[in-house]
């Protein structure tokens, strides 16, 4: 990961409205200020992930999905230019667009899901 070695992180030790654990711990809020990096995150950048982009959802009878072959459609429960959801191993974290990038579809992050909000 050449040039994202020195990325400036948020500080996640903190929750909103709590104090740092480390400011609990009697160290000085000159210690609790220290800078993350992505470089602080290296221990997870092999883990595997699986992410899914869901353009829509469709409910259908078992003979109904035996009688689908190629080219038949099928109605799904979005509209044309409506979101699609983004997920990490099953969990919501995103919404986006369906996009074109060269001869491949794509997705761009229009919406990031904080935890609790889906």
């Amino acid at each position: 990961m050449s040039g994202t070695d020195n990325v400036d992180l948020p500080d996640l030790s903190a929750t909103q409205g709590a104090q740092p654990a480390s400011l609990l711990n009697g160290e000085s809020s000159g210690e609790a200020q220290q800078k993350h990096t992505a470089q602080d995150l290296e221990a997870v950048f092999d883990v595997p992930v699986t992410v899914s982009a869901i353009l829509g959802k469709s409910a259908m009878e078992v003979s109904q999905l035996l009688k689908l072959g190629k080219g038949t459609v099928v109605e799904l429960d979005r509209k044309v230019g409506e979101a699609i959801d983004i997920y990490v191993n099953d969990r919501l974290v995103a919404r986006g667009e369906v996009v074109l990038v060269e001869d491949r579809l794509g997705v761009t992050m229009t919406e990031i899901i904080k935890a609790g909000q889906a």
